[in-house]
């Protein structure tokens, strides 16, 4: 009980601003808006267009290429099928 201060002594107190734990609070809002302010200014820099004027058309050449490429084995497969036994090239054979 004698660390207690005596209740007519005044209590000193350091200003608010040296206090570590109030700018580890402030630094995640400060944070947050300074992050928030580069995005506005990218995205006002830079817009983007997001949907092009022949959108119809490209969709439907991806759909094209796609069903193209589903098709590939077979082909592959009924091309080499087709191919005669003449020009088929002999397999290497390995000398030890």
């Amino acid at each position: 009980m004698n660390d207690a201060l005596p209740m007519n002594e005044p209590v000193s107190c350091a200003p608010w601003w040296r206090y570590p734990l109030v700018w580890l609070v402030i630094a995640g809002p400060v944070a947050v808006m300074l992050a928030s302010a580069v995005t506005v200014w990218l995205a006002l820099r830079t817009p983007e267009v997001l949907v092009s004027e022949d959108y119809y058309r490209e969709g439907i050449e991806i759909n094209r290429r796609l069903a193209d490429k589903k098709l590939m084995p077979a082909h592959a497969g009924r091309n080499h099928a087709a191919t005669p036994a003449d020009d088929v090239p002999l397999p290497k054979r390995v000398t030890p």
